[in-house]
């Protein structure tokens, strides 16, 4: 597979120069300068592209063209914004840009409750952990419906057994403070999403009423309605995608649950085929996030990879590890319950040539002290690239293909 890193543009700290040492082939990246909703220009595609391949790299997956909420949930200007969704696509083709990695998710792109989460060598990690999202969802979101739902909510088998998530939300409540809900807020609302084009951003003024807003805008929609969107969406785009060679690849739901009474259409088995079943045009795919995935304990990845890989056009590889509890927390790229070995085995026999990105790593040996997004260190996701090159240096010895070294002697 194409080895591929997410780069934040040129103002990311982490530069392309150290990127093309450390073995990265292919960029993913956005406009992430771009207001939601604004067409892509060719001129500044160009100006990007151009900028990469300085690099002796090429710009290989659009992560992302943000769908915005209005397509998600069907406003008055959606076939706008679908008309302008598709001129952007005839931009990034006219460039040489193929490959759309997007989301459906409504109001969150991803959610974790701790971005340091401490593991026993000392380096840290994305962590979720049931009992502080629902004291957000209770007590700072003040979501109505909010404490019945959390009331209710019960674990996939073999996990949280005997565990009272609403129980341990209210003890929280009564040791938190004015500081420890601002971080909580930070955690789930600005750091995870103000980076990606998101809903939200640094610096935002009463974030919380902001979220309420957004989520008004989804009452009454419930699962049937948003997969009747996301149908139309990609219905209304699939001859432009035709036209132009565009491949859509759509992310699983991060994380695969249903939160803040939101709907969720693309976080199991049954999700995922109902979706290239609607639209079954070979430019409508998937992006294969075995991170995302793994996440719920009700999804085989594995097996999910091998039904899916003919309409998987890029991939994240990384893993996560489910507590006895419930909670989950990123793995190591050698662990977890996503089996990135066999993955690997899986897509290099499908297609060679799929991008893959190592996504999320630890955060280590000070990668804390400099400033990177949310899950997007250096020094962490290089430690996690050399373990998927050296996977996939095994696989293709296995399978009979030659690999190389990217950077070395080409």
């Amino acid at each position: 597979m194409e080895r591929t890193w997410r780069w934040f543009g040129k103002n990311d700290k982490i530069t392309l120069a150290m990127l093309r040492q450390i073995g990265v082939e292919g960029i993913v990246t956005a406009l992430h300068d771009v207001p939601l909703g604004e067409v892509w220009t060719r001129e500044k595609i160009h100006d990007l592209k151009t900028y990469i391949e300085g690099y002796g790299m090429r710009w290989s997956v659009v992560e992302s063209l943000p769908v915005v909420e209005s397509i998600k949930y069907a406003g008055p200007d959606r076939d706008e914004q679908i008309e302008r969704y598709k001129i952007s696509l005839r931009n990034l083709s006219a460039e040489g840009i193929h490959t759309i990695c997007y989301n459906f998710m409504p109001v969150l792109d991803w959610a974790r409750t701790d971005l340091l989460h401490a593991n026993p060598n000392g380096s840290s990690n994305l962590y979720f952990n049931y009992a502080e999202f629902a004291y957000f969802d209770i007590y700072i979101l003040q979501r109505e419906g909010a404490r019945e739902e959390w009331a209710q909510f019960r674990f996939p088998e073999g996990y949280g057994e005997g565990r009272d998530v609403l129980a341990e939300a209210d003890a929280m409540a009564k040791d938190m403070t004015p500081e420890k809900n601002h971080q909580l807020v930070e955690t789930i609302v600005i750091k995870t999403q103000g980076f990606v084009s998101g809903n939200f951003k640094e610096g935002d003024k009463e974030p919380i009423e902001k979220f309420r807003r957004f989520l008004d805008l989804y009452k009454g929609i419930d699962k049937a309605q948003l997969r009747a969107n996301m149908k139309y969406f990609l219905e209304a785009i699939m001859p432009t995608c035709e036209e132009c060679g565009m491949n859509m690849c759509v992310h699983p739901d991060d994380p695969p649950i249903e939160i803040l009474g939101l709907p969720r259409i693309v976080r199991t088995e049954e999700d995922i085929q109902w979706m290239l079943d609607a639209v079954p045009n070979k430019h409508n795919g998937l992006t294969f996030c075995a991170g995302s995935l793994s996440a719920g304990a009700y999804n085989n990845v594995v097996e999910m990879a091998r039904k899916f890989a003919p309409r998987t056009h890029f991939v994240h590889l990384r893993s996560c590890h489910i507590f006895p509890n419930g909670d989950f927390t990123e793995a190591s790229h050698l662990g977890g319950r996503a089996d990135l070995i066999e993955l690997a085995r899986i897509f290099e026999k499908e297609n060679p040539a799929l991008p893959m990105r190592v996504d999320h790593g630890m955060t280590m040996l000070g990668d804390e002290d400099k400033g990177y997004n949310a899950g997007y260190s250096f020094l962490g996701r290089m430690f996690a690239l050399g373990q998927v090159q050296g996977i996939l240096a095994t696989v293709d010895r296995e399978l009979g293909i030659k690999y190389q070294q990217p950077g070395f002697f080409d």
